[in-house]
């Protein structure tokens, strides 16, 4: 197989977003009196915030406030938190540089919302970067199904077999796969040796050790 486009996730993956997320969502549920934790934050990883609200508010339904205020709120205090403590994680710019040399499309697929991949962009000096950056908010499903690849895959007129994605999270794993993409994982510290990430192809600590070995390995 020939490799035509790489696709990359976002949060978690080019910017270190997860605690912020968790810091919004622990803050925001707060206010209709669910107790969450970085552990119980984890159960939604890599979901959009409306399947994470949902998800949430089937377990313990609230009154006091609209599940898209809720939202909304969340969206909010994370673009907030971008522009305040927004860090790349190691290895981004070696890894774009490093496909953009590789004469293939660039594109960027994220389960957040328009908003907040522009604020990510704007923070990380990644602008003008991604031939196509497409939110899985236009789509029916989140991750895990595949329709946010689907989609990018046919924006940049490329096979979805011909792309190979790069993902943090076990849910953005199995939408590549189940897009039938390559996909290298890219799991957090405390989810590296998580036995389900075997479906990937290849799975490595950080972005600073995609090489050609793994470039070819692939392809």
């Amino acid at each position: 197989m020939v490799i035509k486009a790489v696709i990359f996730d976002m949060d978690g993956l080019l910017i270190d977003s997860e605690p912020l997320w968790q810091e919004a969502e622990i803050l925001i549920f707060k206010q209709v009196n669910i107790l969450l934790t970085s552990e119980l934050c984890l159960q939604t990883k890599g979901l959009r915030i409306d399947e994470v609200v949902d998800y949430w508010y089937q377990r313990h339904p609230w009154t006091n406030l609209a599940k898209q205020k809720v939202e909304e709120l969340i969206i909010a205090k994370v673009i907030e938190l971008i522009h305040l403590r927004g860090e790349p994680l190691p290895g981004v710019d070696r890894a774009i540089s490093f496909v953009q040399q590789k004469q293939v499309k660039i594109a960027l697929a994220s389960s957040s919302a328009s908003k907040i991949i522009q604020a990510v962009l704007q923070k990380l000096e990644l602008t003008n970067v991604f031939a196509e950056v497409y939110s899985a908010e236009s789509e029916v499903l989140g991750k895990p199904h595949p329709g946010v690849y689907l989609t990018t895959a046919n924006k940049l007129n490329v096979s979805p077999s011909e792309c190979l994605a790069l993902e943090d999270s076990l849910n953005g794993v199995l939408a590549a796969k189940a897009a039938q993409m390559k996909c290298i994982a890219i799991p957090e510290p405390l989810e590296y040796d998580n036995p389900k990430f075997a479906i990937a192809d290849t799975i490595l600590k950080s972005l600073a050790e995609f090489n050609d070995d793994i470039w070819h390995s692939l392809s």
